[in-house]
């Protein structure tokens, strides 16, 4: 493991590499063009630090009274190191703080699998978010010490 820190702040301006490495992620390596949306000024944002650069992100945002966590993205040098389990790990954990007793995501397909390793069950049907299939998934958190 990397000498890792991690930043956790309420509204992208608030923490802008986050945007930096979702650009990097969603934009230019998967051809996302909607990446930025009305959630991120509401939204907290999580980003993994190695060494003061910045790795990785993700967000969690209220959505009908449940916490949703969202834009997970790990800088392709990263991968395979379990840093998305670390951001995960850091919004559930601020979920349940915050009093939340379940959170949901939108998974792209193709990493349902990683998701499911966390403890995230797939539910309904799958969509797509612009040319990607998705599908919804659900973990019950514990309560917080």
């Amino acid at each position: 493991m990397g000498n890792y820190t991690i930043k956790i702040a309420k509204g992208l301006e608030n923490n802008s590499d986050a945007k930096i490495i979702r650009e990097n992620v969603f934009i230019h390596e998967q051809g996302f063009e909607n990446e930025f949306d009305d959630i991120d000024a509401a939204a907290v944002h999580c980003v993994v630090y190695d060494g003061g650069y910045p790795i990785a992100t993700g967000r969690l945002y209220e959505k009908d009274g449940a916490a949703f966590l969202g834009r997970i993205a790990v800088l392709k040098a990263y991968r395979g190191k379990s840093i998305g389990s670390i951001i995960i790990s850091e919004l559930e954990k601020y979920a349940a703080e915050n009093g939340f007793g379940e959170c949901m995501l939108s998974a792209q397909c193709r990493v349902k699998g990683f998701y499911e390793k966390l403890g995230y069950t797939a539910f309904g049907d799958e969509y797509k978010d612009e040319y990607c299939p998705h599908i919804m998934m659900k973990k019950a958190l514990s309560k917080p010490a």
